[in-house]
């Protein structure tokens, strides 16, 4: 297939480009820059000018492709009704597209849309007062198009897919405890963290690009780790005390209170559906090994 891909320069893209390629695929990929065509040319993907925000140069690399990829989601996180609305935007100019063409087409969401304080599965309801509430709006965009003739998916990522280079949260988690001199955790830290390592993720993709039937609702989680464990990890590896910090404490901690919230919050998923249906087994390291033997620390 001939598939055209947004966010395929960021961290988790290029591992799902090259997935992709390696699996026989061509991929073009949307470029805002000169910095992210040069990163697509040499994964050997062809570079697409283009934006979130033009939804034109969306449309004519959603027409010339066999399959459609969106992962790109970004912008100014203080604003995040301004985010949801160009994502939502950018998934409708895209899957306008492939109306009644029976192609696939696959967007990105998250696992934090889940309800909180319990394993969610893939068939769950998202949590419209949750966390990552503001992801929904796209993956309710994207899966209405597969009653329109469009093979369409939503892949929901861990809120950690780990791997070199990982600039997400358990980087912030590091980058505090260096600057604090202490590794922290939020209550008891019993609280489970979904994660996934970045090169079992892209596997995902490319499975849910090539077979998920249309209106498919994946899970790209591997573990679910006790948030204790992974700042225990930290700790060790910093040579750092270990400390447990009230909620209040943890706002004024981390990097924002939105992230201190996130820290505590118990939001293990299953993924035990979209492995049987990929037929998919994550094979790479686990978050605790990545974040003990990998360049976090």
């Amino acid at each position: 297939m001939h598939v055209f891909v947004t966010g395929g320069s960021g961290l988790t893209g290029p591992a799902v480009v090259t997935e992709l390629i390696a699996a026989g695929h061509t991929v073009t990929g949307l470029a805002r820059s000169d910095v992210s065509a040069a990163r697509l040319e040499s994964l050997g993907a062809t570079p697409h000018p283009g934006s979130l925000e033009d939804l034109d140069s969306l449309r004519t690399g959603a027409a010339a492709a066999d399959a459609v990829l969106h992962m790109a989601f970004g912008g100014d996180f203080t604003d995040l009704e301004d985010m949801t609305r160009r994502d939502r935007t950018a998934i409708e100019a895209l899957g306008q597209v492939l109306v009644g063409s029976g192609k696939p087409f696959v967007s990105t969401s998250g696992t934090l849309v889940m309800p909180a304080g319990r394993e969610s599965t893939e068939r769950d309801e998202p949590d419209a007062a949750g966390l990552a509430a503001f992801r929904i709006a796209g993956e309710r965009a994207c899966l209405d198009f597969a009653g329109q003739g469009v093979r369409a998916s939503v892949v929901r990522l861990a809120p950690t897919v780990h791997g070199p280079g990982d600039q997400g949260f358990i980087a912030w988690l590091v980058d505090t405890a260096r600057k604090t001199g202490q590794s922290a955790y939020v209550g008891d830290g019993t609280n489970r963290w979904p994660a996934v390592h970045r090169l079992d993720a892209a596997v995902v993709f490319r499975l849910a690009l090539e077979g998920a039937p249309a209106g498919s609702v994946l899970h790209a989680t591997a573990e679910n780790v006790p948030f204790r464990s992974i700042a225990e990890t930290v700790g060790r590896g910093l040579g750092l005390p270990v400390v447990s910090l009230t909620p209040d404490e943890a706002a004024g901690h981390f990097v924002s209170p939105f992230i201190a919230k996130a820290y505590g919050t118990d939001a293990p998923v299953s993924s035990t559906l979209t492995r049987e249906l990929l037929g998919w087994s994550p094979r790479h390291a686990s978050l605790l090994d990545d974040v003990a033997n990998g360049d976090y620390l």
